[in-house]
């Protein structure tokens, strides 16, 4: 395989990290890197040294690390196998997320079990590159947001679980009345997230939940909704469901 004489990014906007198809380079190699970009070199799984935006030629003066793995030779033009990832840091502030599957929540007030979906986006940005690409890409030859949303769905989820039954019930509030608090939802599930995307060089800029949808045609869906529906009935007539009962029952006596 010839070596490479120039390397450049090829891949497509929307991808946080992308590697280079080449992997034979040589000391006299042109790396170009980008505004908003970071490149790594790689070597044997390990990555190694770093190059930021501008022209780097891949000389034994800028690549410390790799030299002191291959000992290349100073003053000579020498081949050497590597790897080149790039990572675009610019803010992504439009990585839309979802529930692919309903998630089981118990209405507070009602004790009904139901099932509810939500759907959100969030904004992130690459903030350390080295950790990103470690602990999240592997073997992958690119990183985009698909791949970022389908590691993350576990997490997310997980999350909105547990953070949306503790606040129904410290809020004492039903889930159909839940999308009235969307925006306090959405500050305390970013603050309850953000430390773990920071573990994977990820800073959460914002995330927000959009809705919180529940399927109608749901059987325990239909008895929410009709008990709620029956609540708001006897507040407008003025009397409790317990009232009711006992004047069913005088009303069954008083015909027998």
């Amino acid at each position: 395989m010839a070596i490479i004489d120039v390397i450049k990014y090829d891949g497509s906007p929307d991808v946080f990290a992308w590697k280079h198809p080449e992997t034979e380079l040589g000391t006299w190699t042109q790396l170009i890197v980008n505004q908003s970009q970071q490149a790594i070199l790689f070597k044997d799984g390990r990555a190694l040294d770093m190059f930021g935006p501008g022209r780097h030629t891949l000389s034994t003066a800028n690549i410390p690390i790799l030299n002191r793995l291959v000992n290349l030779p100073f003053g000579g033009k020498s081949p050497f196998a590597a790897e080149v990832w790039y990572v675009n840091q610019v803010s992504a502030l439009d990585v839309k997320w979802g529930t692919a599957n309903p998630i089981q929540i118990q209405d507070p007030k009602y004790n009904i079990i139901v099932p509810v979906r939500t759907f959100g986006q969030m904004g992130i940005k690459i903030t350390d590159s080295r950790k990103f690409l470690v602990k999240l890409v592997g073997t992958l030859p690119e990183f985009n947001q698909v791949n970022m949303i389908n590691y993350f769905r576990g997490l997310i989820i997980m999350n909105i679980n547990s953070m949306l039954s503790s606040y129904l019930i410290h809020r004492k509030v039903s889930v159909l009345e839940i999308n009235a608090y969307i925006a306090e939802i959405s500050r305390h599930f970013a603050d309850t997230v953000a430390s773990t995307f920071e573990e994977f060089g990820i800073e959460l800029i914002n995330l927000y939940i959009h809705n919180v949808n529940l399927p109608e045609e749901d059987p325990s869906v239909i008895r929410l909704r009709e008990a709620l529906a029956r609540k708001a009935e006897m507040d407008i007539i003025g009397y409790t469901y317990q009232q009711e009962r006992s004047f069913d029952t005088l009303e069954g006596a008083a015909k027998n």
